[in-house]
C-alpha cells in the first residue's frame, strides 16, 4: 500500500498527443509523516495557525500542529517521523484511489437532492412545481417509513473513486485523471489498495 495526502487546486487539461485529457491538480507539497506505530501511519500536510497543548504536545516530534491528516491502516512507511512523502511514490499511469469530502450545498429540496420532477405547472396548480407530492399510504403502515427521500442536508460526504489514473507528475503537483471531490483547498487523500 502507497499513499500521500495533498490539497486540492483546481481542474485543467492535459494534451496526449492530439487529445485533450481533464485532470485535477492536487499540490502534495508539505506531506509529511506526523505519527508511527505498529499498526500504521499517519500522514499531514498544512499548519494550524492556533491550536491547543493537547494537540501541539502530540506533534511536538515534526515541530508544528497540522491542518489535515489522515492514519493508515497497515501502510509501511520506512521514513522515520517528520520525513516528507515525496510525489514519486506514485509513478505516471498508476492506477489510485482518490477519497475527498463533496461539496457542502446546505438544505435542499427534492428536486435539486434526488431528481424529482415535481408537480405540473398548470391546472391551477400555482405552488406545487418543486413539492415532492405523496409520501406515502394512509392507514397502513400510518407512518412514513425509513429512508424516504425528502428534502434535507445535500453534499459534505466522504466519496471514494477508484481506479483514476495518475496522469502526470509535475514538480510537487500530481495531476490526476477527471474530477475529484471536494472544494478547491480541501484535503485530498490518493493511495494504493
Amino acid at each position: 500500500m502507497k499513499a500521500i495526502i495533498g490539497i486540492k487546486k483546481g481542474m485543467t487539461r492535459v494534451f496526449k498527443g492530439e487529445k485533450s485529457v481533464p485532470v485535477t491538480v492536487v499540490d502534495v507539497s508539505g506531506c509529511v509523516v506526523s505519527l508511527k506505530d505498529s499498526n500504521g501511519v499517519e500522514l499531514a500536510v498544512g499548519k494550524k495557525v492556533k491550536s491547543n497543548k493537547a494537540l501541539t504536545g502530540k506533534y511536538k516530534t515534526i515541530g508544528f500542529v497540522p491542518m489535515y491528516r489522515e492514519y493508515f491502516h497497515g501502510l509501511t512507511q520506512e521514513a522515520e517521523v517528520g520525513t516528507e512523502v515525496k510525489p514519486e511514490v506514485f509513478t505516471q499511469g498508476e492506477k489510485v484511489t482518490i477519497t475527498g469530502i463533496t461539496k457542502g450545498k446546505g438544505f435542499a429540496g427534492v428536486v435539486k437532492r434526488y431528481g424529482f420532477a415535481g408537480g405540473p405547472r398548470t391546472h391551477g396548480q400555482s405552488d406545487r412545481q418543486r413539492a415532492p407530492g405523496s409520501i406515502g399510504a394512509g392507514t397502513t403502515p400510518g407512518r412514513v417509513l425509513k429512508g424516504k427521500r425528502m428534502a434535507g442536508h445535500l453534499g459534505t460526504k466522504t466519496v471514494t473513486l477508484n481506479d483514476r489514473e495518475v496522469v502526470d507528475i509535475i514538480d510537487s503537483y500530481i495531476l490526476l485523471s477527471g474530477p475529484v471531490p471536494g472544494n478547491n483547498g480541501d484535503k485530498v487523500v490518493i493511495y494504493t489498495k
